[in-house]
C-alpha cells in the first residue's frame, strides 16, 4: 500500500534535527512521495531545492501564503515564475486567502490570489490553494480565473458543504488532513468526506500541523510528521465506508494525475 503526503512543511525549523529519521519513518509506513510546501520566498527555494535534490521522493510547491501576502512583491513573483518552471515545482502555492486572521490585509491577499493564479496558469501548473473565513472572495477569484487553470487542490478543507460542492463544480481536488481526526472540531468534516467523488479526494499531513487526535499512544511531542497520514487514511476510509487499501490506491492516483508525480515503487523483499 503506497500513500503520497500532498503537503507538508518540512522545510519548517522543527524537522532541522532529525529531517533523515522523520523521512525514513514515513517511508516505512508506506509513504511513498510527499510534495513540500513552499509557504513564503525562503521555504519555496528550500523545497525546490529538496525536490530537485531527491526527485523520486519529494516533490515541491512554490508560493505565498495569504498570511505573508504583505512579502510578495514584483520581485517576489519573478522568483516564483523561476522556480515554477523546474520540474521539482508541480505547483503555485500556498497561496489563497485568510480571514481568519487577517495578518495581511484582505484587498492585498486577494490581488495577490490573483497574480499567483494567473502565474500558474502560464506556467501549465496546477495551484495549491488555502482558504479560511474568505469562501465567497475565495470562489470569485478561483472561478474568474478557473478556465485558464490546468487544476488544483482545496487543502486542508474545512469548510461547509456548500462551499465543498461549489469547489467540486469547479472540478478542484479536496485535499484532507488531520482535522478530520479531531472528535471535537472534525466532526462536520467526518459528515461531508464520503460526499467526496472518489477522483477527487486528495490526503495530507500538512506536518508540523494538526496531529491527528486519534493516534495512539498520545505521542510525546505536538508536532505532525508524515508518517502519521496513515491515521488520516483511517479515518478518511472509516468515514467513507471504504478500506483503507482503497482509499490509498485512488488518492495515490489522484495525486499522480494532478501533480503529474511517479512515486518510488517499494524496494522487493527477498
Amino acid at each position: 500500500m503506497q500513500l503520497i503526503d500532498i503537503g507538508a512543511n518540512l522545510t519548517h525549523s522543527s524537522f532541522s534535527n532529525d529531517f533523515e529519521t522523520v523521512v525514513r519513518q514515513a517511508q516505512d509506513v508506506g509513504v511513498a512521495h510527499i510534495i513540500l510546501t513552499g509557504t513564503d520566498a525562503e521555504s519555496s527555494r528550500q523545497a525546490a531545492a529538496l525536490a530537485h535534490n531527491s526527485p523520486d521522493y519529494f516533490s515541491a510547491t512554490a508560493g505565498f501564503h495569504p498570511h505573508v501576502a504583505t512579502q510578495c512583491d514584483a520581485a517576489g513573483l519573478r522568483e516564483l515564475h523561476e522556480l515554477g518552471q523546474s520540474a521539482a515545482v508541480v505547483a503555485i502555492g500556498e497561496t489563497g486567502l485568510d480571514y481568519n486572521r487577517n495578518f495581511s490585509p484582505a484587498p492585498l491577499q486577494v490581488e495577490v490570489f490573483a497574480r499567483h493564479l494567473e502565474l500558474a496558469a502560464a506556467l501549465n501548473k496546477p495551484v495549491f490553494l488555502h482558504q479560511r473565513d474568505a469562501h465567497e472572495d475565495f470562489l470569485g477569484v478561483l472561478r474568474e480565473q478557473r478556465d485558464a487553470l490546468r487544476g488544483g487542490v482545496v487543502h486542508c478543507f474545512t469548510d461547509t458543504e456548500q462551499a465543498l460542492f461549489d469547489y467540486l463544480d469547479l472540478d478542484m481536488y479536496i485535499g484532507i488532513t488531520g482535522w478530520i481526526c479531531d472528535e471535537r472540531r472534525g466532526k462536520e468534516l467526518q459528515a461531508l468526506v464520503a460526499s467526496i467523488p472518489e477522483d477527487r479526494l486528495l490526503l495530507e499531513t500538512d506536518a508540523p500541523y494538526l496531529l491527528p487526535r486519534t493516534l495512539t499512544p498520545k505521542p510525546k511531542s505536538r508536532r505532525n510528521e508524515p508518517r502519521h497520514l496513515t491515521a488520516v487514511l483511517e479515518t478518511v476510509a472509516h468515514c467513507c465506508r471504504r478500506s483503507p487499501v482503497n482509499v490509498a490506491a485512488s488518492t495515490t492516483a489522484n495525486a499522480m494525475r494532478l501533480f503529474g508525480i511517479k512515486p518510488t515503487p517499494p524496494a522487493a523483499t527477498a
